[in-house]
């Protein structure tokens, strides 16, 4: 059976400042809903993306800021990296991690600049939105076997 990842939930506390943000990096509006001043729901899609993201007022009791390690996968990380910052977020630097493939939790283990040789899955970089939920740049060149 199988089983597709097409939303995540983001706590925010302003929807209309993070539906500004978002949009504002070209993602796709696909719906905002009001039944109510205590109900909205806002969902989003970035570009080239299977998997949307809704945020809105009554739609998470999780505090707004809270969602870590959100990762958006892209071909070019320095490209990625440059258009966001043309969108006005602020960019970490490109980083991959000293120990292998994926990064720790925290900023432990970081070397600064991409993988070497650029190898796929290997390079990151990191931003927040305005409430502080976090996401990560991941390069992926090159997919591996049955993905």
């Amino acid at each position: 059976m199988d089983m597709k990842l097409e939303v995540m939930v983001l706590p925010v506390s302003d929807v209309d400042r993070a539906k500004d943000f978002y949009t504002n990096l070209g993602w796709r509006e696909d719906a905002d809903l009001t039944t109510g001043d205590d109900f909205r729901v806002v969902q989003l899609t970035p570009p080239g993306s299977p998997c949307s993201v809704i945020f809105g007022t009554g739609v998470t009791s999780t505090p707004p800021g809270s969602a870590k390690g959100l990762h958006l996968v892209v071909d070019d990380i320095d490209a990625a990296c440059a258009e966001l910052a043309d969108h006005g977020v602020r960019m970490s630097q490109v980083f991959h991690d000293s120990g292998g493939l994926f990064h720790h939790a925290d900023s432990k283990a970081r070397v600064s600049g991409p993988a070497p040789d650029h190898e796929s899955y290997g390079s990151f970089a990191s931003f927040d939105d305005p409430d502080g939920n976090g996401w990560f740049l991941q390069e992926i060149t090159h997919r591996l076997p049955g993905r």
